[in-house]
């Protein structure tokens, strides 16, 4: 290679550099511009609204944000760790820890903020049932006279709603199942969940025990309301598939089984290097369980096209004006440095 090509080699990345920094600071509101992003969500539909405020925020940045992909988080944590997607905002510290750690973990991905904090999970049955036969917690579904109250195909057993495959909360089930002795009284079923928590919700309006469990925030909450409706039904110790029992697992006194949980936005660590500004942005963004609940409710009640989403996202966005606007300031200062 002659001298001229090799010089020239050498110095087209640094003329690269400089072009981005010359454009940042030609624009300091604008520190994405010229830089596409690809975000990865799951197939969830009640997932999106979180999404959509996350990408109003990078636009607002001047990132190019291209349309998300949708898939399972096993899958969802490679995509980030191997760069096909840059970013989600929908990681649960625990429940989603193994996930993260076979995808590559910290080495390859970059976990910030605490895009929402106190996310619950847990089992839950009707409250006029719990009052009823004073059932305390799971333990007491090894009585087949308690099992059978929850019965809705005639097998003895009761019918649990339980988790998609792919979700992790799938894992802690079974494992608590057999932890607590239940697999002798309790009927896993496992689809669809959200077909199956329809026929529970219907089973419920019929005046029927029902046993499920869920998590929050979800538009389920605003259907079957704790303390109303539903109550939670604790477990009677922390036993959970990974052996770490010794994490914060109780709401309201209630020993749920599950870590109380905070989701939190995942980057490719190599995008969350060269991209501060977006770092910054998706380590700020805070929605709490009540709001996201609430739109959720909003989309099983009939509004739950994207366009519909994406409005939704923009009137929360404009409710919380001002710590969006404080959002964005930091995240300018960050892509400025």
């Amino acid at each position: 290679m002659c001298k001229r090509a090799i010089v020239a080699a050498m110095a087209a990345p640094v003329i690269g550099m400089i072009l981005v920094s010359a454009a940042q600071a030609a624009n300091p509101d604008k520190p994405g511009e010229g830089v596409s992003v690809t975000p990865i969500f799951p197939t969830i539909a009640e997932e999106r609204f979180r999404g959509e405020i996350a990408i109003a925020g990078l636009e607002a940045l001047g990132y190019e944000v291209k349309q998300p992909k949708e898939t399972d988080y096993p899958a969802l944590f490679l995509a980030l760790s191997y760069g096909d997607a840059d970013f989600t905002v929908h990681m649960w510290e625990h429940l989603h820890a193994a996930f993260y750690a076979k995808a590559g973990g910290d080495d390859v991905m970059t976990a910030v903020g605490d895009v929402m904090p106190g996310v619950l999970q847990g089992f839950m049955i009707d409250k006029k049932t719990a009052d009823a036969h004073h059932i305390k917690d799971v333990s007491d579904l090894k009585k087949p006279e308690i099992a059978k109250l929850f019965d809705s195909n005639g097998d003895g057993k009761a019918d649990l709603t339980g988790c998609n495959p792919g979700w992790g909360c799938e894992v802690i089930i079974e494992h608590q199942l057999k932890a607590y002795g239940l697999n002798d009284t309790v009927t896993n079923n496992r689809g669809s969940y959200f077909a199956l928590m329809a026929d529970t919700i219907s089973r419920y309006q019929q005046g029927q025990p029902i046993l499920y469990y869920t998590w929050v925030p979800q538009w389920i909450s605003g259907v079957l309301v704790e303390g109303r409706d539903v109550v939670w039904l604790p477990v009677p110790f922390t036993s959970l598939p990974d052996g770490k029992n010794d994490v914060n697992t109780t709401f309201d006194g209630k020993n749920l089984g599950a870590p109380i949980d905070n989701v939190k936005a995942v980057l490719n660590k190599e995008f969350a290097e060269e991209n501060p500004a977006a770092r910054t942005f998706l380590s700020k963004v805070r929605i709490s369980t009540e709001d996201e609940s609430a739109q959720n409710l909003r989309m099983q009640n009939g509004e739950k096209s994207l366009e519909a989403i994406k409005r939704q996202a923009q009137e929360w966005i404009s409710a919380h004006q001002t710590e969006w606007d404080s959002w964005l300031k930091d995240a300018r200062a960050a892509g400025q440095q």
